[in-house]
């Protein structure tokens, strides 16, 4: 077992761990652990009593020796209770230094509740960490040792520049709302209190950050971004640069995740609670990203299952269809034809009989495989990405895939019918399935 495989397999412990004290908060789990990982905050917005400061301080026990910072701000909280009072000693020099001992700037694990009460005087320092992992102390510039903040509030920003600004740097955002099932219900009232085990580390974090460096995003993924990007322009919806680098980024994160040194298209799935800025936007946001994940899905599966050759030999004879059937009905009924034109028809048609035949073989074989493999999709989804939930809604994708092969074979069979009026050899094929 090497490094990534054991820090992969004591990620699956806390989170499971944390599914079983945080319920209905599976999908903001991982979200919680990619963003740690990636080095990117987590924004959480929902009403007060839905464990977010719990959820926080949880993260931060699983790492033991981490040293924590929590606070709720308000409009009247000052730079003091945030990053530490001024040296008095330092003062006495003419040097404005802060003691930032045990405050945010030396915390490795960070909680700040109604992120958004922030006032002007805290917002510039906070946007340096939140984004550079920088304090401003005076005239130095000291780095920040923290490893994840998340933060919380109830309601968004309003039309503010620098609201906006430190908005912008929180590239998860997740709506929590109350417990829905019942189940959920039952439960609560026997859930774990005992502390949470040390199972991670700094170092391991460190680890992960390294090797998501040497991942490759392939040229794919970076026109599926793209797709992403202009279908929600045109939409009204626009996203900084930055953000747009920084989806990049932690899909190299889920990859290194998953001791992968390239980026697939399983590990773009959360990337919708990347996207929005109000969270009545949510569902046309997903609709958009499902859309360019379904025809990047196409893609990566060119290999096994290449739909779109097998699509384009259907459309090229298609479009001969009226001409070689002319051909074939006057051949029955003796009508005339040039012996240059009848030779070029002539060869034509059998080019087509061959191609029509091999292609739709071809594809038979292929669709009669994916249908093996689809006895365990949710399996093979689940070895491509360790953080998916719900494996088995995301193999209807793949099922989907071989519904479009099946309308390629599908026209290819009619098409032989027509020009050739019987059944292509060895190419029965149930459908029903």
């Amino acid at each position: 077992m090497n490094e990534i495989q054991r820090i992969q397999h004591h990620l699956e412990q806390a989170i499971g761990l944390l599914e079983s004290r945080f319920l209905e908060r599976e999908e903001l789990i991982r979200l919680l652990v990619l963003g740690l990982m990636g080095n990117e905050n987590v924004l959480l917005i929902g009403p007060p009593g839905t464990a977010k400061s719990q959820l926080a301080r949880a993260i931060s026990q699983l790492f033991g020796s981490g040293e924590w910072f929590e606070y709720l701000l308000t409009r009247f909280t000052t730079p003091d209770e945030l990053f530490g009072p001024v040296s008095l000693q330092k003062l006495k020099l003419d040097q404005y230094i802060r003691q930032t001992e045990g405050y945010l700037p030396a915390a490795d694990f960070a909680f700040l509740d109604e992120i958004f009460k922030a006032n002007s005087a805290i917002l510039n320092a906070l946007l340096s960490i939140l984004n550079e992992r920088i304090f401003f102390n005076g005239r130095d510039k000291e780095e920040s040792p923290l490893l994840f903040l998340m933060a919380a509030s109830n309601e968004l920003p309003e039309e503010n520049e620098q609201l906006a600004a430190l908005y912008d740097r929180f590239l998860i955002r997740y709506e929590v709302g109350f417990l829905k099932h019942m189940s959920s219900y039952e439960q609560m009232f026997q859930l774990p209190t005992d502390s949470l085990p040390s199972l991670l580390t700094v170092k391991d974090v460190e680890t992960v950050r390294k090797a998501s460096e040497q991942v490759t995003l392939p040229e794919s993924l970076i026109y599926m971004l793209y797709q992403l990007k202009t279908a929600m322009e045109a939409k009204e919806f626009t996203l900084s640069d930055r953000r747009w680098r920084k989806i990049g980024q932690l899909w190299k994160t889920s990859a290194a995740l998953n001791g992968r040194d390239a980026v697939n298209v399983w590990d773009t799935v959360y990337t919708p609670n990347m996207l929005w800025d109000f969270p009545e936007d949510v569902t046309v946001v997903q609709e958009l990203f499902h859309t360019a994940f379904q025809e990047a899905l196409k893609q990566q599966s060119e290999r096994d299952l290449p739909l779109h050759d097998y699509d384009q030999t259907a459309k090229r004879w298609l479009d001969m269809e009226d001409e070689l059937h002319a051909f074939q009905f006057k051949k029955e009924v003796g009508g005339s034809l040039g012996k240059e034109a009848q030779e070029q028809l002539k060869d034509r048609l059998e080019q087509c009989k061959q191609e029509l035949e091999e292609t739709a073989r071809q594809l038979r074989g292929k669709l009669v495989q994916w249908q093996q493999r689809e006895k365990d999709w949710p399996g093979y989804i689940r070895n491509q990405n360790f953080l998916l939930i719900h494996t088995d809604r995301y193999a209807v994708k793949y099922t989907h895939l071989r519904i479009q092969g099946e309308r390629i074979l599908q026209t290819l069979q009619g098409l032989y019918r027509t020009l050739f009026d019987r059944e292509i050899p060895g190419v029965q094929y149930d459908y029903t399935l």
